[in-house]
């Protein structure tokens, strides 16, 4: 009989912090516990082997045939909901990946939460009209034939004479927020996802994973290309619509929320979720109309038609070029999900310089949220065989290829893992934590409100944020607008409050309360980034902030160990050795920082110094 395998990865804070010691059951349709047991360090389950059907049957459209075996999962953790997953897809030769990131609970409560894994759109037999009630939130599965382009219903049709605005350059960003629902449906919650984990999640739930590796990555490319053109208009902010797309298939693309995904999607989308299509002479991501082109047509690329095709040999691109214009081309997008570029050249034992240890020192810090990953114990830009078992357990613990080689795949995880993990536990990189007082205040603040209590408000929502994904992140900038009342709604909704805006007594007692408890549920030690300690004999901290403003004999220290820090790091500018930290000191600091693989903030805390000094 055919198999395949199935991983269950549990964390929280958005994919930040592993969780250890999770109780995990897998089951079949008829409830029998097959496997169940605990997650390790780094919130991973066993694999497990499960039986499936041939993957002859996912190779030709066959109505009414699916063609892998579902099963549930149920997880479970004192201290966070529990949550069930219902109907998870295996596919024979393939790796079936359920992420669950866990949400803490306030203390006394009890909460469970359903995800469902619904047919891949090359699945669906017939598709069958959209029904939707006033407040439903339509299930993709059950939409009208796709006709990606069209953006509203004819009730909002007046809607169409507004003007797409353009962003001034195609750029990946860090997250897209997605709203669970069609245009029209107000009722439905807006998600924040990273990037890349998107991509992962449409790729899994659009196409098989069984299909010819060159029809996948056509079909990611194709994906890709659809948000970012999406992004580039700012087709639904131009409108007023506070997200960047929706998961309905009757406008958009197919995004499961908390959806499984599949190892070898994860492994291509990796490489290949900045690389999109545009045609040559223009600047815009190209318009990549879609269909599964079997049950819906469209004068875009048909889904099934790729595997015909890359049966045939067609590459990725001759695949492109068969559905839409022959000028169009791969290019590559900057991204805000990684600090710097993949050097040029794969990094393996014997390498050495400057992008080695920046790896290493990224790694480094990683471990203090994936403690399975060994420590660098001389992350000096030499890469030994302390560097190749790390490298080594961070592909284990990401799904990559296990190659002990920092190729573009493993380069581009290494750097956005760094940005999500440095992200959550600095909030701020080195400079000031703003933290929270004992007693929430009593005073009210609302849209127009300015100062510290604002700051503090806002400080709270963010961190909140990383752990609920329906509440916006705001700029930490003391003035209470319209962002901040988004995300002051956002979370009264999602904790039982009236959703009024307003931060009053009982929205500042909620806000305490969930931040205590986030942190008390948080592993001990997890946010903490590596303390760097200098050699015996370099200049020592002197035990405060040195930012831009700042004035003294530490000032010149650091001006001359930025100076020497060019031999390792040339990206660093000269600056002069006069004791003011004015802008070029600034703009040096963080230049060593991105070389160094710190947060490039321009502050130096211990860590900044302590790096510094080591060299």
């Amino acid at each position: 009989m055919a198999k395949g395998t199935l991983v269950i990865d549990t964390t929280t804070g958005g994919g930040t912090i592993p969780l250890a010691g999770v109780s995990y059951a897998i089951k079949d349709k008829r409830g029998n516990v097959l496997f169940s047991g605990l997650t390790d360090q780094n919130g991973k389950s066993g694999v497990y082997t499960l039986d499936t059907v041939p993957a002859s049957l996912s190779q030709q459209p066959s109505p009414g045939v699916y063609p892998y075996a579902v099963y549930d999962i149920w997880v479970g953790k004192p201290g966070y909901a529990t949550v069930i997953v219902l109907d998870v897809e295996i596919f024979d030769g393939q790796q079936s990946i359920q992420p669950v990131d866990m949400e803490p609970l306030a203390p006394g409560t009890e909460e469970e939460r359903t995800v469902v894994n619904p047919p891949p759109l090359a699945a669906l037999p017939t598709p069958p009209q959209l029904q939707e009630g006033p407040g439903d939130i339509p299930d993709p599965a059950q939409a009208a034939p796709r006709t990606l382009g069209v953006p509203y219903s004819d009730d909002m049709a007046r809607n169409l004479a507004i003007e797409p605005r353009v962003l001034p350059a195609v750029v990946v960003p860090e997250y897209i927020t997605v709203h669970l629902g069609t245009p029209g449906n107000t009722a439905a919650p807006n998600v924040r996802v990273r990037f890349i984990d998107y991509i992962k999640n449409v790729a899994s739930h659009e196409i098989y994973s069984t299909w010819p590796t060159n029809s996948l990555i056509a079909n990611i490319h194709v994906i890709v290309t659809f948000a970012l053109n999406r992004i580039y208009t700012e087709w639904y902010p131009a409108r007023g619509f506070p997200y960047d797309i929706t998961n309905s298939t009757t406008v958009d693309q197919y995004f499961v929320n908390g959806g499984q995904i599949f190892q070898n999607i994860s492994q291509l989308v990796d490489g290949i979720f900045n690389v999109f299509a545009r045609r040559v002479g223009f600047r815009n991501p190209y318009f990549t109309q879609y269909c599964n082109g079997t049950t819906s047509t469209c004068k875009g690329l048909s889904q099934w038609g790729t595997v015909t095709l890359a049966n045939k040999g067609f590459t990725p691109i001759q695949i492109l070029h068969n559905y839409y214009p022959n000028d169009l081309t791969l290019v590559t997008a900057p991204s805000g999900t990684v600090t710097e570029s993949f050097p040029g050249t794969s990094l393996a034992l014997g390498s050495s310089g400057t992008p080695v240890q920046r790896m290493q020192n990224m790694l480094n810090r990683i471990r203090a949220n994936f403690p399975l990953i060994p420590a660098i114990a001389l992350p000096n830009g030499y890469f030994g065989a302390d560097t190749k078992a790390a490298v080594l357990q961070f592909q284990r613990s990401f799904n990559l290829v296990q190659d002990g080689i920092v190729g573009r795949s493993t380069w581009n995880k290494i750097s956005q893992v760094f940005t999500a993990v440095t992200g959550l536990a600095e909030l701020g990189g080195e400079g000031e934590r703003i933290g929270l007082g004992p007693t929430a205040p009593t005073v009210t603040i609302r849209q127009g409100s300015r100062g510290a209590d604002v700051i503090h408000a806002q400080f709270a929502l963010n961190y909140i944020a990383q752990f609920y994904p329906e509440i916006p992140v705001v700029l930490m900038d003391s003035i209470f607008g319209a962002d901040t009342t988004d995300a002051v709604r956002a979370f009264q909704r999602r904790f039982g409050l009236t959703a009024d805006g307003v931060v009053g007594p009982a929205t500042w007692r909620k806000i305490y309360e969930i931040y205590a408890a986030v942190q008390g549920q948080t592993p001990p030690g997890t946010p903490q980034p590596p303390q760097v300690t200098p050699p015996t004999g370099n200049p020592p901290y002197p035990g405060f902030l040195l930012r831009e403003g700042s004035r003294g004999e530490s000032v010149r220290t650091l001006q001359t160990m930025l100076n020497k820090s060019r031999v390792l790091h040339p990206s660093v500018p000269l600056v002069s050795v006069d004791g003011i930290f004015g802008p070029l000191t600034a703009a040096a600091v963080r230049a060593f920082q991105r070389s160094a693989g710190l947060a490039a903030d321009g502050i130096v805390g211990p860590i900044t110094w302590g790096a510094l000094a080591a060299i």
